[in-house]
């Protein structure tokens, strides 16, 4: 079956191998929505189970997020006149002084898979410039990582930008990273903290919806 072969190509990290079994599919009759459900969204919640089980580390989920991403890099096209699982806009970075991008990336590619907009600001990003792109944007999600302990208290700096300037209210922020821990974010003010990836996405694609519900009342 063709949605296994995608599978497979996802854990052993083939992006080559699999864009040419995405595009197999695809040319064979399979839906877009199929094909990511199926077999795309399939390989990573597979990877995400083997994480969980710490049966693989960072640098392999990498490796399989990115053969995902070749795949969905044809099904996305597909998927734009089709009703998507999740809309609304998503603003994410590191913040200033860290430079860490390898679980940005990850966190990025995960969101991207269920059809939510994402705006990646890299790294070493400042609390003002943070602030100026959610006036800019409108998100409906701010999301923070950091990966040294020395970047952390950036991350309440950021807050306080945002309340500084009247953008923090009806804002969802998410924290994460290495270093922080739910108490962490709980102190500096922010709404959420999740430990990986995989926790994000299920987040986005169970809350997304409701939390712009509640937003725009």
């Amino acid at each position: 079956m063709i949605f296994q072969g995608i599978i497979k190509s996802i854990v052993a990290g083939e992006a080559e191998e699999c864009l040419v079994l995405t595009k197999h599919a695809l040319t064979q009759g399979f839906t877009a929505e199929s094909v990511l459900e199926k077999g795309l969204i399939a390989g990573m919640d597979r990877v995400a189970d083997k994480f969980r089980d710490q049966r693989v580390m960072v640098p392999e989920v990498l490796m399989a997020s990115r053969a995902m991403h070749a795949g969905l890099s044809l099904v996305e096209p597909l998927l734009k006149n089709a009703e998507k699982k999740v809309s609304g806009k998503i603003v994410m970075g590191t913040v200033a002084g860290d430079l860490h991008d390898i679980g940005l990336s990850l966190v990025k590619m995960m969101i991207m898979s269920t059809g939510a907009q994402v705006v990646n600001l890299g790294v070493d990003v400042t609390p003002k410039k943070f602030a100026g792109i959610v006036r800019k944007e409108k998100p409906d999600i701010l999301m923070m990582s950091a990966l040294l302990t020395t970047t952390m208290p950036v991350m309440k700096e950021v807050i306080d930008e945002l309340e500084a300037q009247n953008l923090r209210k009806n804002l969802i922020v998410i924290v994460g990273g290495a270093p922080v821990d739910s108490g962490y974010a709980k102190r500096i003010g922010a709404d959420y903290y999740f430990e990986d990836a995989f926790e994000v996405r299920l987040f986005i694609e169970e809350n997304l919806v409701k939390l712009m519900t509640k937003r725009y009342r």
